[in-house]
C-alpha cells in the first residue's frame, strides 16, 4: 500500500509538472479515497490516528489554481497516509 501511495504521488507530480490546469484532479481523489479505506480496513478502527484523516471531495475545480490546491491537499495526505502506515509498520517489526 505504501508503494501505491508513492506511486500515485509520482503520477500527480508527473501530470502537474506537464499541465497547466489542463489535468482532472478526479482519478489522484478518487485513488486516494480507496486507498485510504483499504487503509482504514487494515489498520482497523482501534488506530486513532487514522480518525485524523477523511476521504477527499472527488472534484475537479475548472480554474488551474483550485486544481493546484487539490493537488496539494491529496500530496500533504498521502504522505501523512505514507508515515503512518510507515510507523506502524516499524510498531510490528520485532
Amino acid at each position: 500500500m505504501i508503494a501505491m501511495l508513492r506511486q500515485l504521488l509520482k503520477e500527480m507530480e508527473l501530470v502537474y509538472s506537464t499541465g497547466s490546469g489542463y489535468y482532472t484532479c478526479v482519478p489522484f481523489a478518487k485513488r486516494f479515497n480507496k486507498l485510504l479505506g483499504q487503509a482504514s480496513a487494515v489498520l482497523g478502527e482501534s488506530n486513532t490516528m487514522l480518525g485524523t484523516f477523511e476521504p477527499l471531495p472527488e472534484s475537479d475545480p475548472k480554474d488551474p489554481a483550485d486544481k493546484s490546491k487539490v493537488l496539494l491537499e491529496v500530496r500533504v495526505e498521502a504522505s501523512q497516509l505514507i508515515t503512518l502506515l510507515e510507523s506502524v509498520s516499524e510498531e510490528d517489526t520485532p
